[in-house]
């Protein structure tokens, strides 16, 4: 028995070794970024291993000339969550829980609608965008990356809505509310993580959007930070502190949010799994 436990031990050791090794190959590209970002003003080919002469000139203009483009990205993020739900929840919870005729066709048609290049989707939209004058517009991204929250969203919240008991909306029918009440006060309430989960993977495809941003957008009035860092790095091609700086601050907003909101998108992912 010690010769078996001992051999476990060894072995459990060997994988704690092998998935640090791995963590760190996975890694490493986000602390050189961040090394590179807290160095002086210059080129990133000389850059030292640790940052022993930390350097914020970099995060200074980043904020400075990236700032504009970090706002315009956080507004059109936040307005393609709340724009999605807005159009994915109520109708996530007509296809689950009433008998609608051609469900499963709408379904179908959302699945599809997910396989189409993104390229094709952008080129149609520049064309109506350019008729209607949504061009170079804030409502014009976000209506863009609606296109990719909204199915999402239906397919995450049709999921976990049609695990909700028919019994627990039939209750709150008797009591007196209405459709739209029951709705609203009580099925709402219980799809807080599905929700959530549904709003983060939007705010990540909106923040990390580059395709919509440079086919939306002919101007510097409306510019999401995806593109300006795409184009800040030819500006800056010798000063890679400052680009390495603006990578470093487009990255927080998501880093925060799967922080704060892990625990709810996996209540969310697996919350439709077993009914």
């Amino acid at each position: 028995m010690a010769v078996i436990a001992g051999r476990r031990a060894r072995r459990s050791w060997g994988n704690t070794v092998v998935g640090i090794l791995i963590l760190a190959v996975m890694l490493f590209p986000v602390y050189w970024m961040v090394n590179v970002s807290l160095q002086p003003s210059g080129s990133a080919v000389g850059t030292p291993w640790l940052p022993l002469h930390l350097s914020f000139d970099g995060y200074a203009t980043a904020v400075r000339e990236q700032g504009g483009h970090l706002a315009t990205s956080l507004v059109v993020a936040v307005g393609s969550v709340v724009f999605s739900l807005l159009v994915a929840t109520p109708a996530a919870y007509a296809l689950a829980q009433f008998k609608v005729r051609g469900a499963g066709v709408v379904l179908f048609a959302i699945l599809i609608s997910q396989m189409i290049p993104g390229i094709v989707v952008a080129n149609a939209l520049y064309s109506a965008y350019n008729d209607l004058g949504l061009l170079n517009s804030i409502p014009g991204l976000i209506l863009a990356d609606s296109t990719l929250g909204i199915p999402f969203a239906i397919l995450i919240m049709r999921a976990f809505l049609g695990s909700i008991p028919a019994e627990v909306i039939e209750a709150a029918r008797v009591d007196g509310a209405g459709q739209i009440r029951a709705f609203v006060s009580v099925v709402l309430p219980m799809s807080r993580n599905a929700l959530i989960t549904a709003a983060l993977f939007t705010f990540l495809f909106t923040w990390s959007d580059f395709l919509f941003a440079l086919t939306l957008t002919t101007t510097e009035d409306v510019r999401p930070v995806t593109l300006g860092l795409y184009q800040y790095i030819g500006t800056y091609v010798n000063d890679w502190s400052a680009v390495m700086a603006t990578a470093v601050l487009a990255s927080l907003p998501a880093v925060v949010l799967l922080v704060v909101a892990q625990r709810f998108v996996a209540a969310g992912v697996t919350s439709g799994a077993v009914k």
